[in-house]
């Protein structure tokens, strides 16, 4: 598959049919606020509700993702956001992607009886006193786009510059 035709099946399962059903659940959330609802009420819903069927399995599909699906993903958050159904300065798509990718890989890279601790590579040891990282393990090479978005691959990378959050200063400028 060309990188830069459309991926329709993938699109479809994973960003326009929940997006179909969640706005569903917005009309669902007009009729409670019209019920007089608190709006923090409204907020919790929605995040107990569309928010959790947007992130449902989202560390395993988000590194699939074109531009496109988060714009409309993006879109949808601010569609929420104008009709009062969560905070202004609720996060964006992509910060939720991020913070659901942490917590899986704190979950099983901490819990050695989690179902995918076995798949993670074997730990190195090193004998030298280096920078502190969040996890000892190798570094999967990456060989072709898909493998880069490869969640175990994308999330070892990640957390493998966890000294940038304590040394912002080696980052340049304009990254900041």
């Amino acid at each position: 598959m060309n990188s830069n035709e459309p991926k329709t099946e993938q699109t479809r399962y994973f960003i326009v049919d929940p997006l179909s059903s969640c706005s569903g659940l917005l009309y669902a959330l007009r009729i409670l606020r019209t019920h007089d609802m608190p709006t923090s009420s409204l907020h919790d819903v929605l995040r107990a509700t569309i928010v959790a069927k947007i992130l449902y399995g989202s560390p395993a599909w988000s590194g699939l993702c074109s531009a496109a699906d988060r714009s409309r993903l993006n879109a949808f958050l601010r569609r929420c956001k104008r009709c009062n159904y969560c905070s202004n300065d609720f996060p964006a798509i992509e910060e939720l992607f991020s913070d659901a990718d942490d917590t899986l890989f704190e979950r099983f890279v901490y819990y050695p009886a989690h179902v995918l601790h076995p798949i993670l590579p074997a730990k190195s040891e090193q004998p030298y006193n280096l920078r502190e990282r969040r996890h000892n393990y190798p570094l999967v090479e990456k060989t072709s786009e898909l493998n880069e978005r490869d969640y175990i691959t994308r999330i070892l990378y990640k957390n493998s510059y966890y000294f940038l959050f304590y040394f912002p200063f080696f980052l340049p400028r304009d990254a900041l």
